[in-house]
């Protein structure tokens, strides 16, 4: 699977899932960082096929078809 880690969790989750063998980034490894936005973050997500991992306020998050919040 392939998930992107939302900046609130800490990057060794993402560490975590890799080490599993899922293709895992942290926001901290996107361009802008934990300051990328909601929006980019589910963008990148959308695009990339990946898996958004963040907290437990998930209604934040527009939901796409191509896309799936894990609220952890």
């Amino acid at each position: 699977m392939r998930f992107v880690v939302d900046a609130q969790l800490p990057k060794r989750l993402a560490r975590w899932l890799a080490a599993r063998g899922h293709d895992a980034l942290h926001t901290l490894d996107l361009a802008g960082g934990n300051r990328t936005s909601d929006a980019a973050i589910t963008e990148f997500a959308c695009r990339d096929d990946r898996i958004v991992g963040g907290g437990r306020d998930g209604r934040r998050w527009p939901l796409k078809l191509s896309s799936l919040v894990l609220n952890l």
